[in-house]
């Protein structure tokens, strides 16, 4: 299911609108991970009000690029945490527009469920495009966890606790031995799991996978 709306909202109207579409996202699905053949990375740099964005498609499992495709526009939405995709959405989507390959699956620089109202930036990109996406966050927005061991490949859950369960919103995923973790969560027709499994696989020899590295590095050149 696609979606589409304005951008141009305030706060609360956008809040409004998160908790409506969440329920639309699908976290069932597993990722098709043994057909894997591109993957695209997705980033926004902004500077001076003017947002840019960059959506890069990489080979895989080589990582070479294969496709980059950049937008920018001013930055109209105020930095307000958890609101995200209001302020980079836009941007992201008219780069997009110009993608000529299909990836299999898009990795975002930002949260997929692991959200206060469970529509983050890869999950709410993911409804709009109707494509598996998965949410990899640099640093720690919503639900509660304890570290994972030091060890590549370390997980651990990231809780909400209700009063009678706790719920799993996603992982806290050890890429690197020694570094510090990421926060991975599915976004739209990926699962938990398989979300940390791509993320896994796509990280090499850095905390960040390849294919939000290129889309960083191409976001950030201007």
């Amino acid at each position: 299911m696609t979606i589409q709306h304005r951008w141009d909202l305030m706060p609360a109207q956008a809040i409004a609108l998160q908790k409506e579409l969440a329920g639309q996202v699908d976290t069932s699905t597993p990722l098709d991970l043994d057909n894997l053949k591109m993957v695209a990375g997705v980033d926004v740099s902004v500077k001076n009000n003017v947002s840019r964005a960059a959506v890069v498609v990489l080979s895989y499992p080589a990582f070479e690029i294969l496709e980059a495709v950049t937008a920018t526009l001013p930055t109209k939405f105020p930095y307000i945490p958890g609101l995200l995709s209001f302020r980079e959405g836009e941007v992201i989507l008219a780069a997009h527009q110009q993608l000529k390959l299909i990836p299999d699956v898009y990795i975002f620089d930002g949260m997929g469920i692991a959200h206060p109202r469970r529509l983050g930036i890869a999950a709410h990109i993911g409804l709009w495009l109707d494509r598996p996406t998965v949410g990899c966050g640099k640093t720690h927005l919503y639900g509660k966890y304890t570290e994972p061991d030091l060890e590549r490949g370390s997980t651990s859950p990231l809780l909400v606790h209700h009063k009678d369960h706790n719920e799993v919103i996603g992982m806290v995923v050890r890429t690197r031995t020694n570094v510090q973790p990421v926060y991975i969560s599915p976004g739209n027709h990926a699962t938990i799991e398989t979300a940390v499994e791509l993320i896994l696989r796509c990280s090499t020899r850095y905390r960040l996978p390849e294919p939000i590295r290129a889309a960083h590095n191409t976001a950030g050149e201007f």
